[in-house]
Parts: structure tokens; sequence; C-alpha cells
């Protein structure tokens, strides 16, 4: 731990546990909150994720907006990345792909805030045997 020589270093250090704190607290009923995915796999991640991933929390935190933003694996649709999927609670998922900055921000304002769906949606194209 490094040590703490000015009341700057005590705030980060205040936040960064405030944060911890929070998304444990919210961990515990994450089917109550927003769940965005972000798919960092190698081709997420040459394609832009990561900054994508990290403008998507600032984004979040700025406007006030509880959710739960974890990473996740390929998802199948390398054509199409940077790709998130989000979860809305009560609503099924939808995946979103060429997720940019600008791009971000539009899904958080119109369909996080308005439920309004946003151009990019990558359509489920495959059925399962429990969906025949």
């Amino acid at each position: 731990m490094n040590k703490i020589k000015s009341i700057f270093d005590l705030k980060k250090l205040q936040s960064e546990v405030q944060a911890k704190i929070k998304l444990r607290e919210n961990g515990d009923n994450p089917e109550d909150l927003i769940q965005i995915k972000v798919s960092l796999a190698t081709c997420g991640i040459a394609s832009g994720a990561k900054d994508t991933m990290n403008y998507l929390i600032e984004e979040l935190d700025h406007q006030g907006i509880d959710a739960i933003v974890t990473q996740t694996g390929c998802m199948g649709y390398c054509y199409a990345e940077p790709t998130i999927e989000l979860t809305i609670p009560g609503q099924q998922p939808v995946v979103y792909g060429f997720v940019n900055k600008v791009k971000t921000l539009e899904i958080i304002e119109k369909h996080i805030k308005l439920n309004e769906m946003v151009d990019g949606i990558i359509p489920v194209a495959y059925s399962t045997i429990d969906n025949s």
C-alpha cells in the first residue's frame, strides 16, 4: 500500500474504496440493475473495446446511472467489434455492434434512459431447442 502524503492521496483512496464497496453491494442483486457486458476478446481489444469500456464506465458514473459493467470473451461477432450486450431488468438482452464513444453515449441517452432502441443492434440469428 502506498503512503498517504497529501489530502489528495487520501481522497483518491477514499474514492477507490467506495467504488469497490458499491460494486460489491450492487453485485448481490444484479438482476435489479442494468448489466452491460463488453466483449474483450482479442478482436474486441484490437478494435478499441478497452476504450469503449472505460468510457462507458466513466459516463455511467458521471450521469449517476447504477449499472454493472463487466467484460466477457468472444460473443462471435468479430466483424462488428467492439460489441456490448445490454440487459435492462425485465427485458431481453440486446447486443450492439460497432460501439465507439459516440455510439456509447447514444445507447446511454436513448436506450438506457428512454428505453428506445438505437441503430446498431445485432439481431439474434439462431434459435435453440427450447425456443422451437
